[in-house]
């Protein structure tokens, strides 16, 4: 399997300012993104990582750790329109597959990566793939920031809701059963609908949700879904978050 890790990397951030180039053990939070990720390539898998950066400055620190980048514009409306532009300046050809690995987790598994790439070679039909994980507790299936997602039998995304979902009409304060999934952010694409997809006219539920996948269900597009059996480790919003990294990096 061939595919590409594409690394969006933004210098602005409104909690965390100068976030990519946040310290954690000697390197930039975004180069610890991309050597973890680097370690996915094997004798069976090719795994191109390259971060793509608003900045000279990440562009800068990414290649004296000889992390591949490239430098993409500053005024992208989202990360999909970032990522497009990465693929134009790649060379990328459309049958080709893309992972987006957000640049502020540099505890992601790696193993994860690898299993959304799978996805996409599995099912022919998926234009995108993502993963999910059980949810245990009823304080995160009620919170609005912990997004859910239903599957279809055969692992596809039949919805992405902010909301409790499915809702236990006979049961509404016990965990459904089998458990309700927590939407991971970790996407995975063909290079041909990526291209599209930024053209592609907000959907009413996207807007309604704030969740921009809701857009490629509501045009026919389907997404493929890889259920974990573990939960992702955290990734870095606040100055709080960055040092609990710290720790857990340094462990």
């Amino acid at each position: 399997m061939t595919f590409t890790v594409l690394i969006p990397a933004r210098l602005a951030s409104t909690r965390l300012p100068n976030k990519p180039l946040a310290d954690i053990g000697g390197a930039p939070m975004v180069v610890r993104v991309a050597q973890r990720v680097m370690t996915l390539t094997t004798s069976q898998d090719k795994v191109r990582v390259v971060v793509a950066a608003d900045s000279p400055a990440i562009v800068s620190a990414c290649q004296n750790h000889g992390i591949e980048t490239v430098l993409t514009r500053t005024d992208h409306p989202s990360g999909s329109d970032r990522l497009a532009e990465a693929c134009q300046l790649l060379g990328l050809a459309d049958d080709e597959i893309v992972i987006n690995v957000q640049g502020d987790e540099p505890l992601i598994d790696p193993a994860l990566v690898g299993s959304v790439a799978r996805l996409l070679t599995e099912h022919k039909q998926a234009s995108m793939s993502t993963a999910a994980h059980a949810i245990d507790n009823l304080a995160d299936f009620s919170n609005p920031n912990v997004v859910k997602v239903v599957l279809d039998a055969n692992g596809m995304a039949l919805y992405f809701s902010r909301a409790p979902i499915p809702h236990w009409r006979d049961r509404p304060e016990t965990l459904p059963t089998p458990a309700p999934l927590r939407h991971i952010g970790i996407y995975g694409y063909r290079v041909g609908f990526l291209r599209q997809f930024p053209a592609l006219a907000q959907a009413p539920l996207e807007i309604t949700e704030a969740l921009e996948q809701l857009r490629a269900l509501w045009h026919g597009y389907r997404i493929a879904v890889h259920v974990t059996a573990h939960a992702p480790g955290p990734g870095v919003d606040t100055p709080q978050d960055l040092e609990r990294v710290r720790r857990l990096f340094g462990a």
